[in-house]
């Protein structure tokens, strides 16, 4: 059952027996679990208080152990010098999961996945006693949530922002965020953002990049986005950079293999295309018995596989389908005249991935 707001909340100022002060920053430490050798599993968290009072927003990252783009971009945070608070207070936890980061896994040593084992219980697994801890002591204290993910792996995902819209404060910090695409939806049960929501504390999470690395343009989205944020809730002096465009994406697919082979790409994450353009031609080995893979509808390719073997029924890329007032062409001719840290990502996320022409003989099917 998920905790209510009548459980909390506890005092800005006292976190885990460090008290701290208006205007003061102060790394902490939160006791989560123990290792095997019954040494204290701590994650380190990085408070930052404001002059005054305002909202306390928590910003996570590695809640899944291999997915660390989100830690370059809290780092990059932690480091600046200049992002002061005006008012508020922000909760900063470059690795959320520390036993999967530590084994530069997904999942935790009991091989379940801690966003899934949300609000947890005290008495549980492994898993459930530590999203227990999580959820009291961070969660519980916190007004607003941003969770940091990429895909899984062997995938890359363009960044998106994904959130449910029938929550006004949700919709609100989604819009923000500053993200192209937005994903509407409460997410699976569960799962870290979806329980805050029920608890009182509105959470979205971005998507972007690939597990075990951390990519430039994914940081500077992930920390422009946190920043948009914070100044939408007048936390800091920021002005907020806004897409040339905002998409809400209602329903997707995956696209997946009807053949076993080789793939060859014809699109790279945050394409936007037409329906029944070429996605991908699959053939042997030797690069005998083509067969193309079209868009069923016009979107927008939400993340993909890297990996250019595939057996069939194995998903491809995931597309997002365009809403019918979206134009594919209107929308990339946007994207190209703005040519800004969008175009940045498309062209980094693409290196990741081989993308051919298809062949002249298929372009008009």
């Amino acid at each position: 059952m998920s905790m209510t707001r009548s459980n909390s909340k506890k005092s800005v100022a006292d976190w885990f027996g460090e008290k701290i002060e208006p205007g003061e920053s102060r790394n902490v430490q939160l006791a989560v679990g123990e290792s095997y050798s019954s040494m204290a599993v701590q994650i380190q968290i990085h408070i930052r208080r404001g002059i005054s009072d305002g909202p306390v927003v928590f910003v996570t990252a590695a809640l899944h152990g291999d997915e660390i783009n989100g830690c370059g971009a809290i780092r990059q945070l932690i480091q600046d010098d200049d992002f002061q608070l005006l008012r508020g207070a922000v909760v900063l936890v470059p690795v959320l999961n520390l036993p999967a980061f530590e084994r530069h896994s997904r999942y935790l040593p009991d091989r379940r996945d801690l966003n899934r084992s949300f609000p947890g219980t005290p008495d549980g697994s492994l898993a459930s006693r530590m999203a227990h801890t999580v959820f009291s002591e961070i969660v519980m204290r916190c007004d607003y949530g941003i969770d940091l993910h990429t895909a899984s792996v062997r995938r890359t995902n363009y960044p998106t922002v994904r959130g449910d819209l029938a929550n006004p404060e949700v919709r609100r910090i989604a819009e923000a965020f500053g993200s192209e695409i937005i994903i509407n939806g409460k997410g699976p049960k569960n799962s870290f953002r979806r329980e805050a929501c029920q608890a009182g504390c509105p959470t979205i999470i971005m998507e972007g990049g690939e597990v075990w690395k951390v990519e430039p343009g994914i940081v500077e989205t992930a920390v422009r986005g946190v920043k948009n944020v914070l100044c939408e809730l007048e936390m800091i002096d920021f002005e907020i950079e806004r897409p040339p465009y905002q998409i809400i994406i209602e329903k997707s697919k995956w696209i997946r293999a009807e053949n076993g082979g080789f793939l060859q790409f014809h699109i790279k994450p945050g394409d936007i295309i037409e329906k029944g353009q070429p996605l991908t031609t699959n053939t042997t080995i030797l690069g005998e018995d083509p067969s193309t893979l079209y868009a069923p509808f016009n979107g927008v390719i939400m993340g993909m596989t890297s990996l250019p073997s595939i057996s069939p029924g194995e998903p491809i890329c995931n597309l997002g389908k365009l809403p019918r007032k979206y134009k594919p062409d209107t929308l990339t001719k946007r994207r190209l005249q703005e040519d800004g840290l969008e175009q940045q990502v498309l062209e980094e996320l693409g290196s990741s991935v081989l993308v051919v022409d298809p062949p002249e003989e298929i372009t008009d099917a």
